[in-house]
């Protein structure tokens, strides 16, 4: 997987899990028209703000950190599974050369050569399923984490602020710039990770 896609994964993870959580607790955004138009101001009418939750995950320094172990992680696995497999059509190669001009001294010792060569086949078939269940398991743990860092921020963020509704910009058509709490949320996301970042 490319780095770019991993990204757009990623992002593509975070807001699924936000759109989830707000249509589930019950703070999607209302259709009706008086409700949208209130002010967050307004002693009367929520008060509301919203995120840019995609801005904030191609910004925030974890997620780029997680996105370059990843990445790491993949090519040590791609060289692992790579190199195994040139072995094995080198292996392979070989066998049917040696086959073709008679090169076993038995027709059980070609027998054996071709069943040892069909069981590194699929030892390298299960390492292939390995490797990509490791690496999905760990696109799956690097998400959850970025999107547990974006909740909790979002929570401590408005202990202060006492916002009645944060919402995830991707729902919205529209939304006063006022109300974009976007880089405040980022701030505090790096702030909070580099403060906990070994020197």
């Amino acid at each position: 997987m490319k780095g770019t896609s991993l990204i757009v994964s990623i992002v593509l993870f975070v807001l699924v899990a936000v759109l989830y959580i707000l249509h589930f607790t019950g703070t999607g955004i209302k259709t009706n028209d008086a409700q949208n138009s209130v002010d967050k101001g307004s002693a009367n009418g929520p008060k509301i703000a919203y995120v840019k939750a995609d801005s904030v995950i191609l910004n925030y320094k974890l997620a780029e950190d997680l996105h370059d172990a990843f990445t790491k992680q993949q090519q040590t696995y791609t060289t692992e599974y790579t190199n195994k497999r040139r072995s094995f059509e080198k292996d392979a190669v070989a066998f049917q050369e040696k086959l073709q001009r008679g090169g076993f001294l038995t027709e059980d010792r070609a027998v054996q050569e071709r069943n040892r060569l069909a069981g590194v086949e699929q030892e390298i078939m299960r390492m292939d399923q390995e490797l990509t269940g490791k690496l999905g398991e760990l696109q799956t743990a690097n998400s959850q984490q970025v999107l547990d860092s974006l909740m909790n921020t979002i929570k401590r963020f408005n202990a202060d602020k006492k916002y009645d509704y944060i919402l995830n910009s991707s729902g919205l058509l529209y939304g006063n710039e006022g109300d974009n709490v976007t880089a405040e949320i980022l701030k505090l996301m790096n702030d909070n990770y580099l403060a906990s970042k070994p020197k």
